[in-house]
């Protein structure tokens, strides 16, 4: 019995201690809580102020010279030799020959036709001066002053209805309108300059055949372009002919005054856009040259210039109040590739000025003492 009693009494001794034991390690078993610091991000402001910002309407396209035409034969014949080779690149002045077609044989059937005129008017010169002796003299002259070699003068004019059918009768006005039709013809065997130009396209070489109706070239002009660019509709009412425009080249390292010629009547309906015609000139200028224009156009009153990359969501903007950021509301009234023009934001502002990543409205910040903070302004 005493046996049994005491085993007793040492297991509820020791399932005490046990009990002890694990409650012990329980309470021993708590991790150190470590307080977490607060980040605070730094961030770069400016101070608003706002002004007139200029809309510049930004456009790019290509030049096109605005004098251009395709070279066609009129004639049949054999392209001749000239000073300057037909060939692509070629420069001409005004009036010098870019082409020449072999027209021999077709001026000595001219030849012909002015010899038989003046046969006509010397057969009916004795008629003329017994029937019409008022006339007798003006033709005299106009046979004196006869030249094969040149172009016909215009016939006298007849002094009577009775002059006019006699000379009719012989054949005489018939055969002079034969001849100004086969003279103007004539000089289609020459191709002459019409313009300051280059030779941009040669199809021909000197001793081809040249048949009627054949394409020999392309000529443009050499300093006076054109640059056809699309512009937004919502500027058509600052479109304005003779407005002026800067032109650059794709580098930008160079730049041309021009003006705005012509602008279209319609708007694409795909794009709602209209077509703008920009002149330009100048030496070092080429066809198919790549170009941006800035058209100047209204100004955009109690407004600041932005770079495009701090706007969310396309109509806010992060801006420091106290040491927190917040979300502002703003009015986008222009954009460009890299800027944007807004409306919206009281003067003294401190927007912020460089993106901010993983920025939320509430988020603690602090100012950069830098010396980029300033204004923004125009």
């Amino acid at each position: 019995m005493v046996r049994k009693i005491v085993g007793i009494a040492v297991g509820l001794i020791l399932l005490a201690a046990s009990f002890y034991v694990a409650k012990s390690l329980v309470e021993n078993n708590k991790r150190p809580v470590f307080e977490v610091p607060k980040t605070v991000k730094t961030v770069y402001t400016q101070s608003v102020l706002n002004t007139d910002v200029p809309i510049v309407v930004e456009a790019k396209g290509n030049l096109v010279a605005s004098r251009k035409i395709e070279l066609y034969a009129e004639v049949q014949g054999v392209l001749q030799e000239t000073s300057k080779a037909f060939k692509a690149g070629q420069a001409y002045r005004k009036g010098e020959i870019l082409m020449d077609i072999d027209s021999r044989e077709y001026y000595t059937s001219l030849l012909a036709q002015r010899s038989t005129l003046y046969d006509l008017i010397t057969g009916m010169m004795p008629d003329l001066r017994f029937d019409y002796e008022e006339s007798f003299e003006q033709w005299q002259t106009y046979l004196n002053n006869f030249d094969l070699n040149e172009n016909v003068k215009p016939l006298p004019e007849p002094v009577n209805d009775q002059e006019r059918y006699f000379v009719n009768g012989r054949q005489v006005v018939t055969t002079y309108y034969t001849i100004k039709n086969m003279e103007e013809r004539y000089s289609k065997y020459k191709i002459t300059a019409p313009f300051d130009g280059i030779l941009t396209e040669s199809l021909v070489n000197p001793g081809t055949l040249v048949r009627s109706g054949q394409k020999m070239g392309e000529f443009v002009s050499l300093n006076d372009f054109e640059l056809e660019v699309n512009v937004n509709q919502e500027f058509l009412d600052i479109l304005r002919v003779g407005e002026p425009v800067l032109l650059t080249n794709l580098s930008g390292s160079k730049e041309w005054n021009g003006i705005v010629k012509r602008v279209n009547g319609r708007i694409d309906q795909a794009s709602q856009t209209v077509t703008v015609y920009i002149g330009v000139k100048g030496s070092e200028l080429i066809e198919g040259m790549y170009m941006e224009a800035k058209i100047a156009g209204r100004s955009e009153n109690n407004a600041i210039e932005i770079p495009r990359s701090l706007l969310i969501n396309d109509s806010e903007v992060f801006a420091v109040e106290g040491d927190k950021l917040v979300v502002k509301e703003v009015n986008p009234v222009y954009f460009t590739d890299e800027t944007a023009v807004i409306k919206g934001l009281p003067d003294g502002t401190q927007l912020v000025n460089r993106p901010v990543a993983g920025g939320y409205s509430g988020m603690l910040v602090k100012i950069a003492p830098s010396r980029e903070t300033g204004t923004i302004e125009q």
